[in-house]
């Protein structure tokens, strides 16, 4: 490989009696036009690179037919007025539409496609006033998480000029029940701001419609620290008003007052433990692991809220893990994960058990969607052999029918799912989701992608991702681990994988992929890996650990260098999650396995394809470019590494489905080319070599 130069600097701090180089160092600076020059030169090589691969055009046709399709989410209902999603074969963005009534004429409410002409400014956060005559929403340029809030009248189509409000990066807007007002969280938008110390600036503040945002009260003021969110809510009625104060993904504070009361007072302190609260009829329903780490529920009265008048009315269940709680026709719904796929039940506002909702089988299912004094709800449900259904479903009655589905150009017969239990380095039992076609012969030759996250109490469900059907019909596997670090047991599964027990995470990984060798479904030189964001720091330490055991790396908009991520993009949020370098024993947990610095000349390293964006302001992209710099440069490293950028585009990439296809075509062209496949543009008689 021909690499573009890459000039290494003899940089080197001592970190608590430390010595850490960091030659690369030079390439944080992406403003610098020598670090646009080198990834446009990175960029330009990858392309060609995967430009030549025989198959790539045929997985291109393939993902074009995948993924322009018709569909539809599950409405949301405001007044008489019902609220949803749809795509279109022939467009880029969905469309946000609105009907009066469920059946009235559909009405084209919020259209991205036309908001600029490359395609780059995205639709954020939307949501539609109580009685459904006003939306507020977000407008994100190149995808990003930074974004602008506007309003749009629902009856004249026109967007307000006094409605604009910056700074919306974290913004969640909480309607009043006259729709004349709303809260949101609010940042400054100031270059002099360090960008990591950005966050801990985070002020609720309260927003009058046709009133000048600059004047807009606030609410609640700023934390300060930078490793903190601050969250708004105000209960449907209007009568309470609630600040989140959140520490990473494992605790939080609760503040309420009543509205028009001039100061907020505790409600709960999270001493290591998260609360959710929802409120109805001057009733506070709150889910918390607080004593039960696949959680339980609590009911207060605002009347006396202290702790120890809470009343327990669900307990915690010693096989299911809590995901979610809603009310919904004046029932508790829930959404729960047993062994990582989903299970709905409905409770009364007791907490006595009515019913488990009945679900097309084993898969992924949203909560409930619906209204606390409404009885229709609507859910979303998908499995890795079965695409989006948004069911339709009676509160009082139990009643479920099918309300839309998504129709594909695929025989979903023809695989298979299996679910294995592994275990770990520990003796920890992890599931492990096998997605291949039901004639796979396990001759220890089968190309298989494991995937995996693994961190923030995110948990991994079985829902369908149409991406993986070429792939599958070329002879492949594809197996999803559902390691520790996620929420699919609950918290102590989320604490197993955090600041000093990462390690537990690789750990899971690097035994998913010896139980697929040894079972016999590949063997390493056919093993690929792929994660995102956090799942990026996976890959990037399983590549950096076991070279030896993987075939081929994907690593999309990661974490790599674990030293200096506090002092970009969100960083300072993630130090509840990872630790702080500037711990003595933090640092020596993230030295430890941070993949920048895990790096060793003479080792051969597989093949690596790096997928990064130019406007990922959540995670940093200079993590991608360090480290595909680093292993370029290494001595003897003959596998290819390459660094594949999109343009206009964020940390979840860009919301065009073009854009989406060649990135799918891209990352399936390199695996194709690694390990030796052809396919034909359906994929039908593709077969590994």
């Amino acid at each position: 490989m021909n690499y573009p130069a890459t000039r290494s600097e003899p940089i080197v701090d001592t970190l608590h009696g430390v010595s850490v180089a960091d030659p690369y160092r030079w390439l944080e600076d992406e403003k610098a036009p020598e670090v646009q020059a080198w990834m446009k030169a990175e960029d330009a090589l990858t392309r060609q690179w995967l430009a030549r691969v025989p198959s790539r055009d045929a997985l291109a046709r393939r993902f074009h037919e995948l993924f322009y399709v018709d569909s539809i989410s599950a409405p949301i209902r405001r007044g008489t007025r019902y609220f949803y999603a749809r795509t279109h074969k022939d467009q880029e963005k969905a469309i946000i539409y609105w009907r009066e009534g469920e059946h009235g004429p559909e009405k084209v409410l919020l259209d991205p496609n036309g908001w600029s002409q490359d395609g780059t400014v995205s639709l954020g956060v939307w949501n539609p006033s109580w009685d459904g005559r006003k939306v507020v929403f977000a407008q994100r340029p190149n995808a990003a998480d930074e974004a602008v809030l506007h309003v749009l009248d629902v009856d004249t189509g026109e967007w307000s000029k006094t409605d604009v409000i910056p700074g919306a990066k974290y913004a969640s807007p909480k309607w009043t029940p006259d729709g004349k007002a709303f809260y949101y969280e609010w940042l400054p938008v100031d270059a002099s701001i360090a960008v990591d110390q950005r966050p801990g600036y985070t002020e609720l503040r309260h927003h009058v419609l046709g009133s000048d945002p600059k004047k807009d009260a606030v609410v609640h003021p700023r934390i300060g620290d930078p490793t903190t969110f601050l969250a708004g809510d105000l209960s449907r009625d209007g009568k309470y008003l609630f600040v989140y104060v959140i520490r990473g993904w494992s605790e939080n504070d609760i503040y309420w007052k009543r509205v028009g009361e001039k100061d907020f007072r505790l409600l709960v302190k999270g001493e290591g433990a998260r609360y959710a609260l929802q409120t109805w009829k001057d009733q506070f329903y709150i889910s918390t692991d607080e004593g039960a780490p696949r959680q339980h529920i609590f009911r207060v009265s605002p009347a006396k809220p202290e702790r120890a008048a809470w009343q327990e009315i669900v307990p915690e269940d010693p096989v299911a893990s809590l995901e979610s709680m809603q009310i919904v026709g004046g029932h508790l719904a829930m959404e729960y994960l047993r062994d990582a796929a989903s299970e709905l039940r409905l409770t009364t506002l007791e907490g006595k058990p009515v019913r488990t909702v009945t679900l097309p089988g084993v898969g992924a299912a949203s909560n409930l969607v619906g209204l606390e004094d409404q009885d229709e709800a609507f859910f979303l449900f998908s499995s890795f052999t079965v695409p989006k259904q948004v069911y339709k479903t009676s509160v009082s009655t139990g009643k479920v029918e099918l309300w839309a589905k998504v129709e594909l150009p695929v025989d979903t017969e023809r695989y298979t799912v299996d679910q294995v239990f592994y275990p770990s380095k520990d003796g920890t039992k992890i599931p492990l989701f096998l997605v291949h076609r039901k004639e796979l012969q396990r001759d220890g030759e089968r190309p298989t992608l494991l995937y995996g996250y693994g961190g923030f109490n995110v948990s991994m469900q079985p829902g369908f991702r149409a991406s993986i059907l070429p792939w599958l019909d070329a002879g492949g596997v594809f197996a999803v681990a559902n390691l520790r670090g996620g929420g699919e047991y609950g918290k102590a599964w989320h604490e197993a994988g955090r600041l000093h027990h990462k390690q537990n995470v690789f750990d899971d990984f690097h035994a998913a992929a010896e139980y697929l060798v040894r079972e016999k479904y590949t063997r390493p030189g056919r093993l690929a890996i792929n994660g995102g964001s956090n799942g990026g720091l996976l890959v990037g330490a399983a590549m950096t650990q076991r070279p030896e055991l993987y075939g081929a790396v994907v690593c999309g908009v990661p974490l790599l260098d674990m030293v200096r991520y506090p002092l970009f993009g969100s960083g300072r949020t993630w130090v509840p999650e990872y630790g702080s370098p500037e711990d003595a024993k933090d640092f020596q947990v993230l030295y430890a396995y941070s993949p920048y610095h895990a790096l060793k000349a003479g080792v051969r390293y597989p093949p690596l394809l790096m997928m990064s964006a130019d406007h990922d302001d959540r995670v940093d992209p200079m993590h991608a470019r360090k480290f595909v710099a680093a292993v370029q440069n290494l001595p003897g490293q003959a596998a290819p590494i390459l660094l594949r950028i999109e343009s206009n585009a964020g940390h979840t990439g860009a919301d065009q489905v073009a854009k989406a296809i060649e990135s799918s075509a891209d990352l399936f062209a390199f695996l194709f080319q690694t390990f030796e496949m052809t396919g034909t543009a359906g994929g039908a008689t593709a077969e590994a070599q």
